[in-house]
């Protein structure tokens, strides 16, 4: 028989006996942002399935790499062949390897946040802020500062006299003269 039907034959075995050495997979949800889920496949069940040639055999003895296993995909040794590297051994080393990553990142965030706190207990304090100035004198008609509200233009306001708001002082200014204050003039 040829190497090509000798391949169908071995493809055929592998088709048909795939219930018996796939081994069930069990997935562990998803680590982190980004990550894919992971898992593992238990082969408790599972009957390792070898093929050899046996050419192959004789050329390189049982200790080359003369052994195919169902679901591996290639000639292999003997030890390789019986091994499972997708197995739950193989899932816990990349959860350890997960486990190291985060606690190294974790501790690197620690040192990242002590530094900072460091930073910010030896900088000085601020200079304080200046004491504000006094606040002006109400108007001794509607209690309002003598300067007028903040924010607002009174470009029309008689000159300060240092007792009225600027409203004020432009009512006092628009109200009618009175015979006293046109015989003796206004008083401020």
């Amino acid at each position: 028989m040829g190497p090509g039907g000798l391949k169908k034959r071995m493809n055929t075995v592998l088709q048909q006996s795939r219930d018996v050495w796939s081994g069930t997979y069990r997935w562990h949800g998803m680590y982190g942002v980004g990550e894919e889920r992971d898992g593992y496949y238990d082969y408790a069940d599972a009957i390792s399935v070898l093929f050899t040639i046996l050419d192959c055999l004789q050329a390189d003895g049982p200790h080359g790499t003369v052994w195919r296993r169902c679901g591996h995909g290639q000639f292999e040794t003997l030890p390789d062949a019986l091994a499972n590297p997708k197995d739950h051994d193989a899932w816990a080393a990349r959860e350890e390897a997960r486990r190291q990553q985060r606690d190294a990142e974790h501790e690197e965030q620690q040192r990242a946040w002590a530094a900072q706190r460091e930073r910010w207990t030896q900088e000085p304090d601020p200079a304080p802020a200046p004491e504000p100035a006094s606040a002006p004198d109400p108007c001794e008609r509607c209690g309002l500062p003598v300067t007028g509200q903040p924010g607002i233009r009174y470009d029309d306001a008689p000159p300060e006299d240092g007792r009225h708001c600027p409203t004020c002082r432009t009512d006092l200014q628009q109200q009618p003269t009175t015979l006293r204050q046109a015989l003796f003039g206004r008083r401020d």
